[in-house]
C-alpha cells in the first residue's frame, strides 16, 4: 500500500532515515534536487579522506543505500519512490570524486549530475527500468554520476 511518508515514517527505522536522506527527501518539490544539495557539503569533506578513503565512503554508502532503497521501498509500496534519495547523494559524490575540491567544481558537478539524472541518456535509462530492487534504485544514478564526472574530469583536464 501506498502512502505518503512524513517525519514519523522517516524516523521509525534507520533505513528510511537514510534513503529519505535525513528528511531532504520530504521536501515537497523535487526532492532530488535537495537530496543532491545535502550531498554538496557531504563531499566538501569527504574529500579529505583522500582518494582510498573517499572511494571506500562511496562503496560503503552504495551498500547502505542498496539495503535502504529496497526496505523503504517494500514499507511504501512504491519501488523507486521520489523521496528515497540517498540514490541522487552517492550518484553526486561519484560525479565529484575525480575533481578538485572548489566550490565552482561541486556547483558544476550539482548542475550536471541533476541533468544526467533528469534526462537519463544510455545507458542511465536501459539500468532504470531493467534492474529491479534497492541496488537498481542506486545504480541508475551512480551511473549517472560516473557520466556527468567524466564530462567535467575532461573539462577540468582543459582548464
Amino acid at each position: 500500500m501506498s502512502r505518503s511518508p512524513g517525519w514519523r515514517f522517516v524516523f521509525s527505522d534507520p533505513a528510511h532515515l537514510f534513503a529519505f536522506g535525513f528528511g531532504a527527501g520530504l521536501v515537497p518539490r523535487a526532492p532530488g534536487t535537495a537530496g543532491t544539495a545535502l550531498a554538496m557539503p557531504m563531499a566538501y569533506g569527504l574529500h579529505g579522506l583522500g582518494p582510498v578513503g573517499y572511494a571506500a565512503m562511496c562503496l560503503l554508502a552504495f551498500g547502505l543505500g542498496c539495503w535502504a532503497a529496497e526496505r523503504t521501498g517494500r514499507h511504501l509500496g512504491v519501488h523507486d519512490h521520489g523521496g528515497i534519495v540517498w540514490d541522487e547523494i552517492v550518484g553526486y559524490w561519484v560525479t565529484v570524486a575525480a575533481l578538485p575540491s572548489g566550490l565552482g567544481w561541486l556547483i558544476a558537478g550539482f548542475v550536471l549530475f541533476r541533468a544526467f539524472d533528469i534526462i537519463k541518456p544510455w545507458p542511465i535509462s536501459w539500468l532504470d527500468a531493467r534492474i529491479p530492487g534497492g541496488c537498481g534504485v542506486m545504480l541508475d544514478d551512480v551511473v549517472a554520476g560516473g557520466e556527468a564526472g567524466l564530462v567535467l574530469w575532461a573539462a577540468a583536464s582543459w582548464v
